[in-house]
């Protein structure tokens, strides 16, 4: 075997050798890059902003919390229970500008002029506040919504004081100074919690995620449902309303039908089933 040759085989051999390396650090990049490792990363850091400036001997912190609801169940990122109240937490991981107000359904992310809309954080965790509330017996003064957000993102309009960014959270927490839960309703809070939640595995948040995404098919179809009905009473022909009608004469006579509001001009006519 000649020079050239042996050169030419470590070469290859040590493109291989790197080209595995490559391989490994894409896998690694690509996973620190996905939306669960965000969103994971984005509780940890709530979580150790609780633990660092929130005293554990007031402040109780429990973390993914999924309890079952009525036609489901909720999965809930941190609750923080206290004699100052039941502080419900959920975490956000975006990045750009973010625009939105607490009456808004819709908020909006812009990323390099380019914009998403996502739903209002604090709608989001409303059904979170409710089941929490009806599982607890408690009242609405008694269990407090709060969001934080988490990741490169900046608020471009003024934001409600329970929308906080990264640890700054934890101020809003501390505003509240009157106590509305005594020590031992909050021992007693900390165990109803815990023993309804149901165990932290994979099974539960698979279960979880179906059920978000059977609910969100089911929306969907009732949008589409209620959408084709609003278009039967739209005339197919000059796109006027259609109104119900009862015939007057005829073999039909005392029966009802869609009749085009822009009659006699239109004389379209659907039939109408009161089913």
């Amino acid at each position: 075997m000649d020079v050239t040759t042996q050169l030419f085989d470590a070469v290859q051999a040590m493109m291989l050798q790197w080209g595995a390396y490559f391989i490994v650090f894409a896998i690694i990049v690509g996973f620190f890059r996905t939306n669960w490792f965000k969103g994971k990363l984005g509780e940890a850091l709530v979580n150790l902003a609780a633990k660092l400036r929130l005293d554990k001997n007031t402040y109780h912190l429990i973390k993914d919390v999924t309890l079952p609801s009525g036609d489901g169940t909720t999965q809930i990122d941190h609750i923080i229970v206290s004699v100052y109240g039941v502080f419900v937490v959920e975490t956000k991981y975006y990045r750009g500008w973010i625009f939105g107000s607490a009456k808004q359904k819709n908020w909006t992310q812009s990323v390099y002029r380019r914009k998403y809309s996502f739903q209002n954080p604090l709608l989001q965790n409303y059904k979170h506040v409710q089941t929490l509330k009806e599982l607890l017996g408690l009242d609405e003064h008694q269990v407090h919504s709060v969001v934080v957000f988490i990741g490169d993102s900046q608020f471009k309009t003024q934001m409600p004081a329970n929308v906080a960014y990264g640890g700054a959270y934890v101020n809003y927490i501390r505003s509240f100074t009157t106590p509305v839960l005594d020590v031992e309703q909050v021992e007693m809070i900390k165990q109803h919690i815990q023993s309804n939640a149901l165990a932290r595995s994979l099974k539960t948040d698979r279960q979880h995620r179906d059920h978000l995404r059977d609910k969100f098919a089911s929306t969907s179809t009732a949008a589409a449902v209620t959408k084709t009905a609003e278009m039967t009473n739209t005339c197919g022909k000059c796109g006027a309303d259609m109104k119900l009608r009862t015939a007057t004469r005829g073999a039909n006579k005392g029966q009802q039908f869609w009749g085009c509001s822009g009659y006699p001009k239109c004389r379209n006519v659907m039939p109408y089933n009161a089913n």
